[in-house]
């Protein structure tokens, strides 16, 4: 910071210099050293000092070039009429002003004003190719009414929101200060506004607002970079001070606005931004590709990950789209939102049941796919556990059946959704995800001809069964909001970026050339794990209230199949980078194909025959790793 100041105050030393010497050139025609030596070895270095001084008194170090406008132009001006008469009275009791012409001070001071001035705007210039933006107000000297606030970040998203707000005279709120997330521009200026700390800094700053008769009502995070646990911080440091959290549009959301200067309504702090993370950058070009021209079919279609697979799939041009889920309302629900959304894509709603293996491939000799993503599941873990006939019916034959699908009707790729539950699994859904990613994995190998892909992953946020809806409606009833065990832990991940990102692992599996391995799984990193207990006061703070006061929090113990700490891979299976930042590959272990083959006829026996102790003893052998809880009590 002061090597900058520093930096600022030489530039403008130097131009003071140069503003002085050519309005000299300029009034006495070139001769200004024969005219009078002493007004360039005595005056120069004089006016030199008094410009520094006024910069120095007024501030104009602090200001970000990056933000300048109208505002900081006229500081400009003032600081140039200061230097002159500054300068003129200093010079008065040296010289008499005997020698200087008079009006080589009111050149040097319109030629101060364009130096300064014309180095400030081509930085700007440069930064934001044109002067978009530069005749913003400062803010209003009467701002009564309006809502105090701290802006969190000192960037492009805090500069364009002071502007719509001073740009706009009904405005909700008076910005009375900026708190700078990195760190680097303490001290500085944004629209006269001083950015007053770092985020180490916050009780401390908003202390001094509050004997200073400005304490802020609420703090507004202004910059996209704010995620995850650093946003999560600020919530619960935020809750400390008495303060609510809210946030800005994504910058790309406003900046379309007309010159920027728009209103801009802030929103409030969204789950998703308390566990998000920095976007990853997605190959597009490579997605399209998979899917451009392509038959393709969603199993789970009307599902949370199904449902996103279909919208995102339709964006990228497939010839034809086939739904299908044997959830008619769910069915219906997707397929009309998608002709909605794509009212020219072909597609087909399909109600069937994946556990019906002869009506599975008479729908894929109808449809005759080219690309099958397979995410129909039974994934909720105390349902599951309940009736486990039902998850490996549902789970492994399922699966089965369309990995078997696929290979007799040529399809090119099949993925599978899979999930972290999967690796050294303590419930009933999770063993059965296990079995499945063993059986696509045989078929891939006995059918080279299709390239098989599982992706697994952790909880998708708001999904539906998950914790997030449910401490919604707690919320809404006035909780209190119930957690199993105050030490467990979950990966989350938006609905969103999961399915981009499996969708990318996709891409991945479908380019392996038919001489490499066929059983690869790919696992996407879900960044860190969340202690369910934090996410539920965080909820809490989100709504204005406080947790364990407003609304409390209540441990209700561990349910059957549930575990503290779940994991993306096994010890044993070795992890390698992939290509794309946010996806790694899984080397699974070894599965021998008789072996899993003889299991799975006698599992679906088991299951079809609803022997509960026997299909457990068989998922037992299948996954080794895998414990059956005691269930003697269950129904």
């Amino acid at each position: 910071m002061l090597q900058r100041a520093a930096l600022i105050l030489v530039h403008d030393g130097i131009m003071a210099a140069l503003a002085y010497w050519l309005a000299l050139q300029l009034r006495l025609g070139g001769g200004a050293y024969a005219y009078s030596p002493d007004l360039i070895q005595l005056g120069t270095p004089l006016f030199v000092g008094c410009a520094i001084a006024v910069f120095i008194m007024l501030g104009l170090y602090r200001a970000v070039w990056r933000y300048v406008s109208t505002g900081e132009l006229l500081q400009i001006a003032r600081a140039a009429v200061l230097t002159v008469l500054l300068f003129v009275l200093l010079l008065f009791f040296i010289t008499r002003l005997e020698a200087m012409p008079r009006s080589a001070l009111i050149i040097a001071a319109i030629l101060l004003i364009a130096l300064m001035g014309s180095s400030r705007l081509a930085y700007r210039m440069f930064k934001d190719r044109g002067l978009k933006g530069l005749l913003t107000p400062h803010p209003a000297a009467s701002a009564s009414g309006r809502v105090p606030v701290l802006l969190i970040g000192a960037g492009d998203g805090a500069e364009l929101f002071i502007r719509s707000i001073n740009a706009n005279a009904r405005a909700t709120y008076r910005v009375v200060g900026l708190i700078d997330d990195k760190g680097t521009r303490v001290g500085r200026q944004i629209h006269g506004l001083t950015v007053l700390g770092g985020l180490d800094d916050l009780a401390d700053v908003i202390d001094r607002l509050a004997k200073s008769g400005d304490r802020p009502q609420r703090l507004i995070a202004s910059e996209d970079s704010l995620q995850g646990r650093r946003l999560r911080a600020l919530v619960e440091q935020a809750d400390g001070l008495g303060l609510t959290v809210a946030r800005l549009p994504k910058l790309t959301d406003f900046r379309a606005q007309d010159g920027g200067v728009a209103a801009i309504d802030v929103r409030p702090i969204a789950i998703e931004d308390l566990l998000g993370r920095p976007q990853t950058v997605l190959d597009r070009s490579r997605m399209a590709d998979l899917i451009a021209g392509k038959r393709v079919l969603v199993t789970g279609a009307g599902g949370t990950i199904g449902g996103e697979l279909t919208r995102q799939i339709a964006t990228y041009g497939p010839a034809r789209l086939a739904l299908l889920d044997h959830s008619e309302f769910a069915l219906y629900s997707i397929d009309l939102e998608i002709g909605e959304r794509a009212p020219a894509l072909p597609r087909a709603a399909i109600l069937a049941d994946v556990r019906d293996g002869g009506r599975i491939d008479a729908i894929f000799a109808e449809e005759k796919p080219e690309l099958v993503f397979h995410a129909a599941a039974l994934k909720h873990v105390p349902m599951v556990e309940l009736h486990p006939a039902e998850g490996v019916l549902t789970n492994v034959v399922g699966t089965r059946n369309v990995a078997e699908a696929c290979a007799r009707a040529h399809v090119a790729a099949m993925v599978m959704i899979s999930t972290d539950k999967a690796v050294n699994p303590s419930s009933v859904m999770g063993a059965t995800k296990r079995i499945a990613e063993c059986a696509v994995q045989t078929v891939g190998a006995a059918n080279p001809q299709t390239r098989y892909v599982v992706v697994r992953f952790g909880n998708v946020l708001g999904s539906t069964g998950s914790v997030v809806p449910l401490f919604q409606r707690q919320l809404a009833a006035g909780g209190p909001l119930t957690v199993t065990h105050p030490e467990v832990t979950r990966y989350f991940m938006t609905v969103r970026e999961a399915v981009e990102l499996v969708l990318e692992a996709s891409v991945l599996g479908a380019e392996e050339s038919s001489g490499e391995r066929n059983d690869h799984i790919y696992v996407l990193d879900m960044g860190e794990p969340v202690k369910i207990a934090d996410l539920a006061r965080q909820m809490i703070r989100l709504a204005g209230l406080r947790p364990d006061r407003d609304v409390k929090i209540a441990f209700t113990g561990m349910r059957p199949g549930e575990k503290l700490f779940e994991e993306l891979f096994h010890d044993a299976e070795a992890l390698t980078p992939t290509r794309y930042p946010g996806i790694q590959t899984a080397h699974p272990r070894g599965v021998d194909a008789a072996t899993l083959k003889d299991g799975l006829a006698a599992l679906e026996a088991a299951a079809r025959q609803r022997d509960r102790a026997g299909l457990l003893a068989l998922v037992g052998r299948l996954v080794p790793e895998y414990a059956a809880p005691d269930h003697s009590a269950a129904k």
